[in-house]
């Protein structure tokens, strides 16, 4: 679904600003599907959140498949080279911060060590796929925010001490069960 323009305090119309994220997955020796989902650095416009590697196209990037593929290179040292794109999911926008962000899922080679830009990641989650599908970690939380009009009922998963909510779960969620089969 195509987002409105949003108005902004002035009434000035925006159009969304376009982002692209990558889905890094791979296949470990033992067979476990793992997806690469980051924390992103406090101080960050989503300091402390669970994220896929990604961020605003740049005039540099030719396609928003290009951002993902840079970004994730910047945030965790992951090379271009190393990733497979399997496709492009369905965009995700967000109402908060006025994104429209294009997913692309990657099948990747792991680097033999993740490099941080620890401006804007704290850490990389590598995280089996079959966690995550496991129903006792999903659940609802009330949560309010500044911009927001009234608190909202937000479903997330746990990863570990986090949870993955927001853009992130609505990119994720839908595809958790197809994952297995990569």
């Amino acid at each position: 679904m195509k987002p409105d323009k949003k108005t902004d305090e002035a009434n000035i119309i925006r159009e969304p600003t376009k982002a692209a994220v990558l889905v890094p997955v791979y296949r470990r020796d033992d067979g476990e599907v793992v997806v690469i989902l980051v924390r992103r650095s406090e101080g960050d416009t989503h300091g402390g959140q669970i994220a896929f590697p990604g961020g605003k196209i740049s005039k540099s990037d030719k396609t928003l498949l290009d951002t993902a593929l840079r970004e994730a290179h910047e945030e965790i040292g992951l090379p271009p080279e190393n990733v497979q794109n399997i496709r492009r999911l369905s965009n995700v926008y967000t109402n908060s911060s006025n994104f429209e962000i294009t997913p692309f899922l990657g099948k990747i080679k792991r680097p033999t060590s993740w490099k941080l830009s620890r401006n804007e990641i704290s850490e990389v989650i590598e995280t089996p796929v079959k966690i995550l599908t496991d129903p006792a970690l999903h659940g609802r939380e009330t949560m309010s925010f500044s911009n927001w009009d009234k608190p909202q009922d937000v479903p997330f998963i746990r990863v570990g001490q986090y949870k993955l909510w927001g853009a992130s779960y609505r990119i994720l969620e839908p595809i958790l069960e197809s994952l297995l089969s990569l």
